[in-house]
């Protein structure tokens, strides 16, 4: 290792390994190579057996995989910034989003908050859907603009046509229609959640805007330094609850019943009192 010294604080994302070599490595989007190695539950070629990411006591990692953490930036933080901050981040650069856009993020889970926050920074205009009336405060301070409850079709309609851009980031079953006739002309709506069932696209939403719908799936690893960096300067990390690896059931448990704000970072020296 060249770029790292002992004592160094490095971070880890959702890849470890990858060939280097196909189209998509030597265009930086390590994240769709064929033989991308996942930080979790993919074959470990080093020490064999299955990746365990944010639960290993030691990890092996290829040197263009490890990133460099800012030193002004919170680890527990920053740990949840190398999957849904870069999953947010990706899109919303892909997507131009900038001083003067209006943009919507659908949702405001341990995706969704981070994507309020970073198009915030990115100084748009930030509106959030959420089916939670009662989250109205927490999106504002998070950075929100204006909070819509997607129940209500009449706040929904006055948003109607004038969307740049919507980042879509629920996994649950909802209409995707009613987000794309908020689109204006050449608006795009990318999905980060993943309903499990497919969702049923109007082609004359599409049609009527020349609006575009895609998805998005993190980063390359250039991208990802580039997040972190942006974060650095803007100060943002995700919020997080820190607990001990003896408590990762309860999250879980917790985590199903959406009871989390909004994200779990699990302090692994908790280990040593095992």
């Amino acid at each position: 290792m060249t770029n790292y010294k002992p004592g160094d604080l490095a971070g880890v994302g959702c890849m470890v390994d990858a060939d280097g070599t196909c189209p998509q490595c030597r265009d930086g989007f390590e994240q769709f190579c064929p033989n991308t190695v996942l930080t979790y539950n993919a074959p470990d070629k080093h020490l064999g057996g299955v990746t365990y990411g944010g639960y290993s006591e030691s990890i092996v990692v290829d040197e263009r995989f490890v990133l460099r953490v800012p030193a002004n930036l919170d680890p527990a933080g920053t740990a949840p910034l190398l999957c849904a901050g870069i999953t947010t981040y990706s899109p919303l650069r892909r997507w131009g989003v900038s001083e003067g856009k209006k943009v919507g993020v659908v949702g405001l889970g341990g995706l969704g908050h981070m994507g309020v926050k970073l198009a915030h920074a990115f100084g748009a205009h930030v509106v959030v859907f959420t089916t939670s009336p009662g989250k109205k405060d927490d999106a504002l301070r998070l950075g929100a603009d204006e909070v819509v409850v997607s129940r209500n079709a009449d706040e929904m309609q006055k948003h109607a046509g004038s969307f740049d851009f919507i980042l879509d980031t629920v996994s649950a079953d909802h209409d995707i229609n009613a987000y794309l006739n908020l689109l204006r002309r050449d608006g795009n709506i990318t999905l980060v959640g993943a309903p499990a069932k497919p969702l049923g696209v109007s082609a004359f939403a599409l049609i009527m805007g020349r609006r575009s719908l895609s998805g998005s799936n993190i980063g390359g690893i250039a991208e990802t330094q580039e997040m972190l960096d942006f974060c650095a300067a803007h100060n943002i990390t995700a919020d997080v609850e820190v607990i001990p690896i003896q408590k990762v059931n309860e999250a879980y448990d917790r985590l199903l019943s959406s009871d989390v704000k909004y994200r779990f970072s699990i302090d692994m020296a908790s280990l040593k009192s095992e």
